[in-house]
This record gives C-alpha cells, sequence and structure tokens, in this order.
C-alpha cells in the first residue's frame, strides 16, 4: 500500500493540504460508511478530529460528519441522509472553516512541542484537539498536550506561550515530505512522543518539519508556515500526576 492510498481511496489532502472541494466516484455505501474513489477528508489520527463535510450528487446533499479508518476509508454519513448508489459521480467539499482551525491548532501544537523540547528537554505523553468558533474569545482552535515535565519550572506557563509566539511571529516555513523508514528515523529525535507510535509495518513515513524549531513524524493536516497559526495562549498548566504536567492552549486570531 502506497502512502496516499488507503484501501481503495486515494488520499488527497496528504499532498494538497489546501485542497477543500473534490470529484469523486463512490465505491461502495451504505447508512454506515461510504467509500471514494479518491477523498480529501483528514480521517483523523495524532489527535486531530477528523473532517466533516458534504457530498453533492443528482441535486442531493448528504451531510459527512465523521471518517472511519477500517480496510476502507468510509466518510460517515449523517443520520438520515440520504445515501449515493454505487458508481454515482459525487461533487464533495470539506468543511473549509473547520478543517482550517483544525490545521492552525494542529502545527500550533508543534510550535509547542518544539518550544518545551527545546527550552525544557520534555517529550509528549499524549494530546488532542478540537475547532471551537467562540466569537467572544475570538478562539479558532482548542488543544492540550501532555509532557513528561517532573516540576513547573517558575514563570513556566508565560515563558512558553511568549517563546511560542515568538516562533509564530517568526514565520517559520512548515514543510512536509515522505522518507522510507530507515532515513527518517536516521534524523534526530524525529519521535517527540515519549513511545514511538509508528507500527513496524509503516515503511513510509511522513515528516513535518518546521524550520529550525521542530521535525517529527507527523499525519495531521498543517499550515504553510508559522504565521498562518496567529496566536497562542497557554490557558492552563495542570498537574496528571507524578512527573506529568497537561498544557491546555487556545489558538486566537
Amino acid at each position: 500500500m502506497t502512502h496516499d492510498l488507503h484501501g481503495r481511496t486515494q488520499r488527497l489532502e496528504l499532498a494538497d493540504q489546501s485542497l477543500r472541494d473534490f470529484e469523486a466516484v463512490v465505491l461502495d455505501a451504505t447508512p454506515e460508511g461510504i467509500v471514494l474513489s479518491r477523498s480529501a477528508f483528514y480521517p483523523g489520527g495524532g489527535g486531530q478530529p477528523a473532517d466533516h463535510g458534504v457530498l453533492i450528487w443528482q441535486g442531493v446533499e448528504t451531510r459527512i460528519v465523521g471518517v472511519r479508518k477500517g480496510d476502507d476509508l468510509q466518510l460517515i454519513p449523517a443520520e438520515g441522509d440520504p445515501i449515493p448508489p454505487t458508481g454515482t459521480v459525487v461533487e464533495a467539499a470539506v468543511a473549509d472553516e473547520r478543517r482550517s482551525a483544525l490545521m492552525r491548532t494542529h502545527s500550533g501544537l508543534h510550535v509547542l512541542c518544539g518550544v518545551v523540547f527545546r527550552d525544557y528537554g520534555c517529550l509528549v505523553t499524549g494530546g488532542n484537539m478540537d475547532a471551537s468558533m467562540s466569537p467572544e474569545k475570538q478562539t479558532v482552535g482548542i488543544a492540550r498536550m501532555d509532557f513528561n515535565l517532573p516540576e513547573v519550572p517558575p514563570g513556566f506557563k508565560q515563558a512558553v506561550e511568549d517563546a511560542c509566539n515568538t516562533e509564530i511571529q517568526a514565520d517559520r516555513r512548515i514543510d512536509v515530505r515522505v522518507l522510507p523508514r530507515t532515513e527518517a528515523f536516521a534524523i534526530p529525535d524525529i519521535i517527540r512522543t515519549a513511545t514511538n507510535l509508528i507500527p513496524d509495518t509503516v515503511t513510509d513515513v511522513r515528516i513535518v518539519d518546521i524550520a529550525g524549531l521542530d521535525t517529527q513524524a507527523d499525519g495531521g493536516t498543517h499550515v504553510a508556515s508559522t504565521k498562518q497559526i496567529g496566536r497562542l495562549r497557554v490557558a492552563k498548566v495542570e498537574s496528571k500526576g507524578r512527573g506529568f504536567r497537561r498544557v491546555r492552549v487556545e489558538i486566537c486570531d
């Protein structure tokens, strides 16, 4: 299986993270899941949730509320929505505001990871993110990242926030590439998690590189440069047991 193929579906978002609209053929369809010949819907992973969107076919709309990964990539239709028959050509659209918010948030977490690793030598032990369009806070993304940080140094919260925003404003380029496993694992500190989560069966590793700050294996979607993230706010630092800290962040305009 090539890195851009999941079952029978070509994954378009891996090559073009700006893609929101595409055309595809329905290969299989039930109320539980729709399999397309090609898809730009990110299926979720690495703490980033799956995309939402719509399929348009023969004047009918089917809302997509998630993606399920199995032998095939299955788009999950909204309950009660019509299901396109096998062989139908559909126009598909990924929900742009949600995806863009998640891209900014995911890239923001990589900046956070790079800063905490560089300044405190800590590895990531977990994390997740979601999109939030709160007009009051102008928050486009909310997230948390856990680190193996034994003690919280004085001023840690503000120092991390300031350092992250300095890196964001530096407008560092964010590049995505795919390397053979042996070449990828030869890169120093390529795994920034306390546990290597890449299965032994994976022969090609997707690398996300924030120039001069953070290089790590990752399968998610990202913006093209750090300035596109916006602003990162460290909302809270929490203890998650002995030696572990949770950093909650918001990505704002």
